[in-house]
């Protein structure tokens, strides 16, 4: 294959893993619950690729003859994040799950961060929502100048300031302390969360930025930039793997700027893998248990992908998977849920209508996409290149 295309989108789960119940997350359905909450889903493109054939879905129609190739995915890795999510998915399964902190943040963490940063203190310092934290605590914020620390059910420090009265630049050097800090400690990501807005109106922005736990062996990305094969990460993709692996970094505002930006890759990159992330459906849509929100941006991105399959050759191959699941429905948390993602194939060389089954790790689509683009797959995970591909 010339190019690959691989495109997450976060947090479409699609049905408990066997295991959900030890994460709290037992009847997990992202993408069904979501269409059922939201009073149906009309993706025509992604139910022509196979959405509906994929084992569990049901909210999607099957059509005769699916296009595509189609399946579903097990997460072998302990924990429900996108840092494990995405590091699985490129050959990196993880033996024990990031520490969390349910009980907020320790001494031990907190005193050196605030030696460090020169800060007056910090606000909250629990599990909680991120839209709720700066409703609660936003006006204190701007009164004490506290930043406000948070965390999650995932190995999260998270930092919310105002851009502008605290100062954005301000806010990634406090985060970048952190994540010095917080390495001994294994902690997945410091996620600087910035807004803006008055009292009554506050507002995150898209100037969130993610510093992540440097992945402690080689990836797939590591071994195609090796090769000498260009990997372009979109959106998110390069603070999940702390810039490892990556020959350029294409940042982006929300979905649509996603797609706007691999429509322009696939017109102007010539050959490699574009790895795309396209975070609104968890951050805006999942935690926010926004059901027909959720709903309205896997319309839009059925719409982009009809647009995007036109401008994939011969020898181009396009993946669609998540990494994690967000059910909107499950409503007494806001935390990610432990679920199956789906995986699509398509493309001209793809021959259409095979079954996957249920894959063992997220990581069979790493050696895919290492396969696909003339590398032998390192492992773990096993590649189904030769089971989609015409003969």
């Amino acid at each position: 294959m010339r190019r690959v295309f691989l495109i997450v989108l976060d947090s479409l789960g699609c049905g408990a893993l066997p295991d959900a119940a030890d994460f709290g997350d037992q009847g997990a359905h992202t993408l069904d619950h979501l269409a059922r909450a939201a009073g149906g889903l009309s993706v025509p493109r992604l139910a022509a690729l196979g959405l509906g054939h994929v084992p569990g879905v049901t909210a999607v129609p099957r059509v005769v003859r699916p296009e595509g190739a189609f399946g579903r995915c097990a997460e072998r890795s302990p924990g429900k994040d996108t840092s494990t999510g995405h590091w699985e998915m490129m050959g990196l399964v993880l033996d024990r799950q990031f520490p969390t902190f349910p009980q907020g943040f320790p001494p031990e963490i907190l005193e050196p961060f605030l030696e460090r940063t020169g800060l007056p203190g910090v606000l909250c310092n629990r599990p909680a929502s991120g839209t709720e934290v700066i409703e609660r605590f936003g006006v204190e914020h701007l009164a004490s100048g506290k930043p406000i620390v948070y965390t999650s059910a995932d190995s999260v420090f998270q930092v919310a300031a105002h851009e502008t009265q605290f100062g954005l630049q301000r806010l990634y050097e406090v985060c970048q302390v952190a994540r010095e800090i917080l390495d001994p400690h294994g902690v997945g990501r410091v996620i600087a969360r910035p807004f803006i807005g008055n009292p009554g109106a506050f507002q995150r922005t898209y100037h969130r930025r993610d510093y992540s736990l440097v992945p402690f062996r080689a990836t797939a990305l590591d071994r195609l930039k090796s090769a000498g094969i260009p990997v372009v990460g979109v959106g998110k993709i390069s603070d999940i793997f702390a810039g490892r692996g990556l020959t350029r970094d294409v940042h982006t505002e929300g979905n649509a700027d996603g797609m706007r930006a691999t429509l322009e890759l696939a017109q102007t990159q010539d050959r490699g893998l574009v790895f795309v992330n396209l975070v609104d459906f968890d951050m805006l849509y999942g935690h926010r248990r926004d059901a027909a929100g959720y709903r309205g941006a896997l319309e839009r991105f059925d719409a982009d992908l009809a647009r995007l399959e036109p401008l994939l050759g011969t020898e181009d191959l396009l993946l669609l998977t998540a990494d994690h699941g967000n059910d909107p429905t499950f409503t007494q948390t806001t935390d990610h849920t432990r679920e199956y993602v789906p995986i699509l194939a398509a493309g001209k060389g793809v021959r259409p209508g095979v079954e996957l089954g249920t894959r063992e790790s997220f990581a069979d689509i790493g050696a895919t996409v290492e396969q696909a683009l003339g590398l032998s797959p390192a492992g773990p995970g096993v590649s189904f290149l030769e089971q989609i591909l015409r003969p």
